[in-house]
C-alpha cells in the first residue's frame, strides 16, 4: 500500500520497509502492519492531541515525573511550548510503560522504537500468524471466561507490583494470542503511588474485567479482586505472587456523599465512553 505521511520517515531511515496494510483506526491512534527486515511488526500513529480528551490527560498524567525543570514549568503555565512538551510526555508514556511492564513480565507487546509520533513494536499474533483478535471480539465457553479472568487478574497484579495502572482496561485493550490475554493501548498508564485517583482506576479497571468475564461465567460477578489488590498494594504486602481471594471485607462506616456521588459520575462517562467506542467499531 502507500505509505502513509507519518510513516514516511521510518521508511526513510530503513525502521521500516514496506507498509502492508492498516490494522484499525482508532480515536486515539491508526495502526499499521509493517514490514522491518524479515519481521512482521505493528506502526501505532497516535493522532494530535486536540483530538483526544484534554480532562483525560489531565486526571491520568498527574504524578508523572518531568526530569527537566524548565520543560515542567512550561507544561505548568501551558504556554505553546508547554503543550508541544506535554503532549511528547503524554506519547512517551506508552513506551516508557511497555518497557517499565515488559521487564516486569507482564504480558504486553514489545517495543522497539519510538520516532515522531510512531511507535513501533510487536504484532501480536494468533497461531495462524495473522493479528489476534481483541477480547470482545471472541466468544469464551465459561472455562476460558474463568482462566482468562485469573490471567488478567494476575497481570493487573503485575503492573500494580511495578508501579503502573492500566486506566482504561477493558475487553477492548486486550488481545488474545495463543498463548492468552495480551494487554495493550498504554499512553494513560498511571503513576499508582503519585496519583490521588489510582485507588478508583485500579478498581474501575478490575470491575471492567468482572463485567466483561462475568457474562460467560456470571460466578465471576460475586468477586471484588480490585479492593483487595489494593489494600495489599497500600499495605505494602503485594506482589506477584500474593494469593488472592476475590473476597473483600467492606468498612461499615457511613459513606462519603460526595466520593460516592464521584464514583457515579465517574462510572457514568466511563460507561458513556464505551459505548461511543462501540458505535466507532460499528462505523468502522
Amino acid at each position: 500500500m502507500r505509505v502513509p505521511e507519518r510513516l514516511q520517515p521510518l521508511v526513510d531511515d530503513g525502521m521500516v520497509d514496506e507498509v502492508l496494510y492498516q490494522l484499525m483506526s482508532g480515536k486515539e491512534a491508526q495502526v499499521y502492519v509493517v514490514r522491518c527486515g524479515d519481521q512482521v511488526r505493528c506502526a501505532k500513529v497516535f493522532k494530535e492531541a486536540r483530538k483526544r480528551s484534554f480532562k483525560q490527560a489531565v486526571e491520568y498524567q498527574e504524578g508523572r515525573k518531568v526530569r527537566n525543570s524548565r520543560r515542567a514549568r512550561a507544561m505548568g503555565k501551558k504556554t505553546r511550548y508547554g503543550q508541544k512538551e506535554q503532549e511528547s510526555a503524554w506519547l512517551n508514556a506508552e513506551v516508557d510503560a511497555l518497557y517499565r511492564l515488559a521487564e516486569a513480565g507482564v504480558r504486553v507487546p514489545e517495543p522497539f522504537g519510538f520516532v515522531d509520533g510512531v511507535l513501533l513494536m510487536e504484532l501480536v499474533a494468533d497461531d495462524q500468524g495473522n493479528a489476534a483478535p481483541r477480547l470482545d471480539e471472541v466468544a469464551l465457553t465459561p472455562d476460558q471466561a474463568r482462566d482468562y479472568y485469573a490471567r488478567i487478574i494476575a497481570e493487573v497484579v503485575r503492573m500494580l507490583d511495578a508501579g503502573l495502572i492500566h486506566g482504561d482496561l477493558s475487553e477492548f485493550n486486550v488481545l488474545l494470542d495463543g498463548q492468552g490475554p495480551v494487554i495493550i493501548d498504554l499512553p494513560q498508564a498511571v503513576n499508582a503511588a503519585g496519583n490521588n485517583s489510582a485507588e478508583r482506576m485500579l478498581e474501575r479497571d478490575v470491575d471492567n474485567m468482572r463485567r466483561y468475564f462475568g457474562k460467560f461465567a456470571p460466578e465471576l460477578l460475586k468477586t471484588d479482586y480490585g479492593k483487595e489488590i489494593w489494600a495489599l498494594y497500600e499495605s505494602g504486602d503485594l506482589h506477584p505472587e500474593s494469593r488472592l481471594t476475590g473476597c473483600f471485607e467492606h468498612a461499615t462506616q457511613s459513606a462519603d456523599v460526595d466520593e460516592l456521588m464521584a464514583v457515579i459520575d465517574a462510572a457514568k462517562e466511563e460507561e458513556s465512553e464505551r459505548q461511543e467506542r462501540l458505535r466507532d467499531d460499528d462505523d468502522d
